[in-house]
């Protein structure tokens, strides 16, 4: 190193440092995340590593259920074989959070105000990320709102 180049590293400031770090690091994870095969639900609500870090989020255990597909979803408990079917309690297709989110007949009055909310000043459907963009607060609610136990059928007492 040059004493040029190590005096005016010296000199750098450690706010700048430090933020240069966190851009390199959000590029980092953002490669990472792109690359990655896992979180493919999650990556649908929240593709952008830069944006999410920004997002000030309140994680409940439903918005983590429909953000991740982790949780009292009958496709997701069939899988470990918690559940005896996939299928979605209202008698249509595998419950997966898509068909929690657009589709299930038993979130008809739920989903009709989270519609209401968005037609105000968007279109629906729209997209999983500017839904948490632009309408988080009604997506919240919609999750809120959500009796997610009513729609699942788990095995009773855990039996195979």
């Amino acid at each position: 190193m040059t004493r040029k180049t190590s005096s005016s590293l010296l000199s750098t400031p450690k706010s700048v440092v430090k933020s240069e770090l966190e851009v390199l690091s959000v590029k980092k994870w953002q490669r990472e995340w792109d690359q990655s095969s896992e979180g493919q639900i999650t990556k649908q609500y929240l593709p952008d590593i830069a944006a999410r870090v920004n997002m000030k989020l309140n994680l409940t255990h439903n918005f983590t259920l429909m953000a991740t597909g982790h949780g009292n979803i009958n496709s997701y408990l069939h899988r470990f074989k918690i559940s005896d079917t996939p299928s979605c309690p209202c008698g249509h297709q595998d419950q997966t959070t898509d068909r929690v989110l657009f589709e299930c007949e038993l979130l008809k009055k739920e989903r009709n105000d989270l519609t209401t909310a968005i037609l105000k000043t968007d279109v629906w459907p729209m997209s999983k990320p500017e839904l948490i963009k632009k309408h988080y607060k009604a997506f919240i609610k919609f999750t809120n709102a959500i009796l997610i136990a009513r729609l699942t059928n788990p095995k009773p007492n855990g039996d195979s």
